[in-house]
């Protein structure tokens, strides 16, 4: 626990969670980014980074499944001390979580305990990442509910479990889903369609895929 005055709490780095279609550009936003990265791959589609300087990347391989909870962990947190690094990327938490399930599967005899364990180990894993004093980036699929959504909620969200979204995205500032439109990658970050979205960093709801990280100075 750590107390601040009044007028003396530190200005924490924001955290994007972007989720698409495979082939919107989410990998190359973390491109927008100043500073030195260092990406975790889950999924190998690094290719899109090749020749840039800035980035650093671990690609994880079958043989690190059994210990992908570990060596995540790990990783990470050798990243948030090592001062190279200002931004720490996760490319594709879909791919991430079914990994971490195909783990802790049947570990218990009821499966909701299973499903407890994943969302747990990944609010630990936004926690640690918002208290990391990085700017943090991460990707996932999307899921396509349809033209008319269900249960009245809007028709796209990330292809994770709804509470391991939950529980991993709350610690994040902007949540938007990336997708093509007339040729443009666009950003839709409008909690009010009804779609997986938040915007805590200033008042855009819907912006150019390029302009990710440009904000309306003073507009929260």
């Amino acid at each position: 626990m750590k107390f601040y005055e009044d007028g003396k709490i530190p200005e924490i780095p924001n955290m994007y969670f972007i989720y698409g279609d495979g082939g919107t550009g989410k990998t190359s936003l973390i491109k927008q980014f100043t500073g030195h990265k260092l990406l975790f791959s889950f999924d190998m589609s690094s290719n899109v980074l090749i020749g840039d300087k800035d980035v650093d990347v671990i690609i994880f391989e079958h043989a690190d499944m059994p210990q992908i909870q570990s060596m995540v962990e790990q990783a990470i947190m050798r990243a948030i001390q090592n001062a190279k690094y200002q931004i720490i990327a996760l490319d594709n938490i879909t791919a991430l979580q079914n990994l971490v399930l195909e783990n802790i599967d049947n570990a218990a005899k009821d499966n909701r305990q299973n499903y407890q364990k994943l969302q747990l180990w990944f609010r630990d894993l936004g926690t640690i990442l918002k208290e990391s004093g990085k700017t943090v980036f991460a990707t996932a699929h999307q899921l396509d509910n349809g033209s008319s959504g269900i249960s009245g909620e809007g028709r796209f969200q990330a292809d994770l479990n709804e509470k391991t979204f939950n529980a991993f995205t709350s610690m994040f500032d902007l949540v938007g889903r990336i997708y093509l439109s007339g040729g443009e990658r666009m950003i839709d970050m409008d909690p009010e369609q009804g779609n997986h979205a938040k915007n805590r960093i200033d008042n855009r709801k819907l912006i150019k895929a390029g302009e990710l990280i440009k904000q309306n100075k003073g507009d929260k």
